[in-house]
């Protein structure tokens, strides 16, 4: 679990040679990182149930938000600000893969181990923000809000 976020690894960084790090992402309404952020890996979710919100950050400093839907395709460049949202009321899953796969798995990994620590106490900010600096996930600030 990240949150609220369930993750199912399907094929890591030592099964690849470190080329990615593939997932299952399912996330329940209101789920997903509660800020924007930038890593150096790209990533391409594929939507195999409900909705997602992505919001982008695009190279003139603004941000866009991007819907989809099941059978939807969407890349993110790596080093692009970005978050991805569930803003809808149902569960919503994605295959996701992470290239190169060291610093999405590494973050992932110690952030489960974060929340394995203390299971009935969320991490605190501080915490989580020491876990994405040490394994190259810059923490942006808060979702812009879209009309």
């Amino acid at each position: 679990m990240l949150g609220t976020d369930e993750i199912t690894v399907l094929a890591t960084g030592d099964q690849t040679g470190g080329d990615i790090f593939a997932v299952e992402i399912r996330m329940p309404p209101g789920g997903g990182p509660p800020v924007m952020h930038r890593h150096e890996p790209s990533e391409v979710y594929h939507v195999i149930g409900g909705d997602f919100a992505f919001y982008v950050g695009d190279s003139d400093g603004s941000v866009r938000r991007v819907t989809a839907g099941t059978g939807d395709v969407v890349p993110l460049r790596g080093g692009t600000p970005h978050t991805i949202r569930n803003e809808g009321d149902a569960d919503a899953t994605a295959f996701v893969v992470h290239s190169p796969a060291a610093v999405m798995e590494g973050f992932s990994r110690a952030v489960v181990a974060l929340t394995l620590a203390s299971p009935d106490t969320p991490p605190s900010m501080a915490d989580v923000l020491d876990v994405a600096q040490r394994n190259g996930v810059e923490l942006l600030g808060p979702v812009p809000a879209f009309a």
